[in-house]
């Protein structure tokens, strides 16, 4: 069998997107057939700074690439000028490339010619000086690949977190919690965390959206009258979950062992405890979509880009994930 044709993207150039690339490669290789959708011209500067007998060749169909530790090929995914962009700054042209590296990506994946995904840091509000109405990644895969339902997973160390309501603020987060979002969240946990762990009895618990899971109605009823119901019709459909459990305990719970994926209400109360637990192993999987997409669990970092301080781990756990969810898939590698 073949090994799994990933396609990573740069993400914006403006931030830590090519450096981690360039200083993480011969590890990133190891993992599958590597193809950058990106700047040619950017990850050439990028490899003469922090990798220096890397040579970045074009190709123009991911079938054509082939990765060694001296040679990346890289499709140039993008018209943009990006010879405007200073690095750490935002810019227009940075995330208007950004977009197109990562649309391109998507065609090549839902066309079969990449197994999998795989995306350094774009910056929201790139995004939005180029116009385009995404809050990130996530909500650009699930439209481009026509998702109806789909969440933000993290992994790390063994975890899996999923998230109800994502990129929004914390009053609107609450209006979108609803019983049917849990159920369709759980779904989604349960299926990854299978397939991460290629086991089929897994341990699931659900996060209260309250402190002390609202200590019996006395800090909001949401648990009365969302999740424990939620909780009720997710064990009808056969998948073994606990909850609401108070998020501050659940996540010592998990850490101990008792939990193989988790269920947060919203963003930070996911993000915040993996990020500690996790530190650069983290790794970020869109669940729900058509093909498979990982991702850094970081940022474009803009106050260290262009220091050689950037660290690759991240990337790399999530490349060596893509290969695991592409093997595990029920297509397998194409």
């Amino acid at each position: 069998m073949r090994r799994p044709r990933l396609a990573v993207t740069c993400g914006d150039v403006a931030g830590i997107g090519p450096e981690i690339i360039v200083r993480g490669w011969s590890e990133l290789i190891r993992h599958g057939e590597i193809v950058v959708f990106g700047d040619v011209g950017w990850l050439e500067k990028a490899a003469a700074r922090w990798n220096p007998s890397l040579r970045v060749g074009t190709v123009v169909q991911p079938s054509a690439a082939t990765a060694t530790p001296e040679s990346m090929p890289v499709l140039q995914a993008t018209k943009q000028d990006l010879h405007v962009v200073r690095m750490g700054e935002v810019s227009a042209a940075a995330g208007q490339a950004a977009y197109d590296f990562l649309c391109r990506a998507i065609h090549e994946a839902l066309a079969g010619n990449v197994d999998a995904i795989v995306t350094a840091p774009l910056h929201k509000e790139g995004l939005r000086a180029a116009g385009l109405p995404y809050p990130g990644h996530t909500e650009i895969l699930a439209e481009k690949t026509g998702a109806a339902r789909h969440a933000m997973l993290l992994w790390g160390r063994g975890l899996t977190v999923g998230h109800v309501t994502l990129h929004m603020s914390l009053r609107e987060a609450l209006d979108r919690i609803t019983k049917e979002a849990i159920v369709e969240t759980t779904r989604l946990v349960h299926d990854m965390v299978r397939r991460l762990t290629d086991r089929s009895a897994v341990r699931l618990a659900i996060a209260a959206v309250n402190p002390h899971a609202s200590d019996g109605g006395l800090f909001g009823d949401e648990e009365r009258r969302i999740v424990q119901p939620a909780v009720a019709a997710a064990r009808d459909e056969g998948i073994p979950v606990d909850g609401p459990l108070p998020a501050d305990t659940l996540f010592v719970r998990a850490d101990r062992g008792e939990f193989d994926g988790i269920v947060a209400m919203y963003h930070d109360q996911g993000h915040i405890p993996m990020k500690l637990r996790c530190g650069w192993d983290l790794v970020n999987i869109t669940a729900g979509l058509p093909i498979v997409r990982t991702s850094v669990a970081h940022g474009t970092a803009y106050d260290i880009a262009g220091q050689g301080v950037a660290d690759p781990a991240s990337l790399i756990a999530a490349a060596q994930v893509a290969g695991r969810l592409v093997s595990r898939s029920p297509e397998g590698i194409r």
